[in-house]
């Protein structure tokens, strides 16, 4: 049987091809050598980078001058995963020691962050005194910051002089009426504003910080917390409104509002957004905008790879036992960042080669004789185009690869294959199947958790997997396959979506609407 031809999509405008997000090696090929530089080692900015590349936070902010309903800060926490909480609050003294410790222990780690717990720019003596002691220590680290903008604009041309050039705008909401829904108050020039006051002047003055920073070459990433039934419709203009001033990246993020948070949100029952209607607002938020997608909402005093946490290993108390030749360290993170750079480059070149211009992509059935049989049943009518769907994947990985046992994920990457590539779209959380399935009162075990994180996604790759959840996921719908274990993501995303393809697998699924 000859299978159907296809075809390959030129890219659009501005060198990003439709399948990419976030700052990935195709969208890297329509910057600017400046840029690229600046984005290609910071795992925030990068969707490649993060493959490769740490970073950490230090917890040198404990105050906040405003309140969310979604945050509820813990100073000495190490049980829960989110940001605003910290298991130490550190001296600017101490998050130097510790950033050098990390960077020598950890070569990879590129990027040292001030996000909280509180506001960094609400506590600018100690924020600015530790980037004052890096900048002179460190050189080599990429400094960044994360703030809910109200102080912003006083302190962009102090941002501006210790060569910070990459800054988080967590901005919710451009409606002071949505606002007054996720703020309660805010504290300006020393009293508590409450309602739609408080966010109207929140927003004003992060639509002035963001101008402000753009004005100054620094680029910007905007944060939004995706809230059902509270500003899910209304982020579509935020995301209008950042990229029309200059934003570089928009990560739009799903609220956590478990109960045991004890945020107001999660004691009032909020629901947080499900899967699906987070992908499809990234969508639709995204047009030539960079979406970032591979966010994991750190702690406030995180370490590592995204989506690893290796605080526990940095504690002071371990820091201060650690004898560190940081010579010899600053040698070695020297030549580690040279081999990746080079490896990213040759990815990035790799995928400009593969995304020049040509024709439109489509599965084209041949209307001669050995093709009609294939060509009528699938499509309807002989020599018809019929283009092949789009595929959720999701993958067990880690360093870029399929590399991960299915028992012993913590986390699933989701792509989404289609004939224009393979696209990264977000991760699922899950617990480790093997580290033993315990049923929890709901009668649910871990097994059934994780089949059902992976709502909608069709099929599961991972290094190897155990024969009950093989048995699991076919019965819901989701095809297994541990054939390709240790090859790239993207390499092996594509490979399954082409078996589906010879298979005809891949026509557009039956419409379900109804005819007037």
């Amino acid at each position: 049987m000859e299978l159907p031809v296809i075809a390959q999509e030129a890219p659009k405008a501005g060198g990003c091809s439709a399948g990419s997000c976030g700052s990935s090696a195709t969208q890297m090929n329509g910057m600017s050598d400046e840029i690229r530089v600046r984005v290609q080692d910071h795992p925030c900015y990068s969707e490649d980078a993060h493959h490769y590349f740490a970073r950490m936070h230090v917890a040198v902010a404990p105050a906040c001058n405003i309140q969310c309903h979604y945050c509820n800060r813990k100073y000495d926490c190490a049980n829960e995963s989110r940001p605003g909480v910290v298991s130490e609050l550190l001296t600017p003294d101490q998050a130097v020691k510790k950033t050098l410790a990390v960077a020598a222990t950890i070569p990879q780690m590129t990027v040292l962050g001030i996000a909280g717990p509180g506001d960094p720019l609400a506590n600018p003596e100690r924020t600015f005194e530790t980037f004052r002691q890096l900048a002179a220590k460190a050189p080599d680290i990429k400094l960044c910051v994360s703030t809910n903008g109200l102080a912003l604009p006083d302190h962009v041309e102090e941002l501006a002089k210790h060569n910070i050039d990459h800054v988080t705008i967590t901005i919710n909401c451009v409606d002071p009426d949505v606002g007054a829904k996720i703020y309660p108050w805010i504290f300006w020039k020393n009293k508590r504003i409450h309602g739609r006051e408080a966010a109207a002047i929140l927003i004003e003055r992060q639509q002035q910080g963001l101008e402000m920073l753009v004005a100054k070459g620094i680029l910007v990433k905007v944060n939004s917390v995706l809230i059902p039934g509270v500003n899910d419709e209304h982020l579509k203009e935020v995301s209008k409104i950042v990229k029309a001033k200059g934003a570089f990246l928009h990560n739009v993020m799903p609220l956590i509002a478990e109960a045991g948070h004890g945020t107001f949100y999660g004691i009032m029952g909020q629901r947080s957004p499900n899967p699906a209607e987070l992908k499809n607002l990234q969508d639709a938020c995204e047009g030539d905008m960079n979406m970032m997608r591979h966010c994991r909402q750190c702690r406030a005093d995180a370490v590592g790879l995204l989506g690893e946490d290796r605080g526990d290993e940095f504690t002071m108390d371990k820091i201060e036992a650690m004898e560190i030749d940081y010579e010899a360290a600053m040698a070695v993170r020297a030549e580690l960042r040279a081999k990746v750079t080079a490896e990213l480059d040759a990815k990035r070149q790799k995928a400009k080669a593969a995304h020049a211009p040509a024709a439109p992509q489509v599965v084209q059935f041949m209307p001669h004789p050995q093709k009609l049989a294939l060509a009528g049943p699938r499509s309807g009518i002989p020599g018809r185009q019929s283009p092949a769907r789009r595929v959720l994947m999701a993958v067990a990985g880690k360093g870029g690869l399929v590399a991960v046992h299915f028992g012993h994920a913590k986390e699933f990457l989701v792509y989404e294959a289609s004939a224009a590539g393979a696209k990264f779209v977000g991760h699922r959380k899950a617990e480790q199947y093997c580290a033993g399935d315990e049923t929890c009162g709901d009668g649910e075990s871990v097994l059934d958790r994780t089949i059902k994180a992976l709502d909608g996604c069709e099929v599961v790759l991972c290094s190897k997997i155990g024969f009950e959840p093989w048995g699991n996921l076919e019965a819901a719908g989701i095809a297994p396959n541990g054939e390709h274990a240790m090859e790239p993501i993207e390499e092996a995303v594509m490979a399954v979506w082409h078996e589906m393809l010879a298979a005809g697998k891949l026509e557009p699924k039956p419409s379900t609407a109804k005819c007037a």
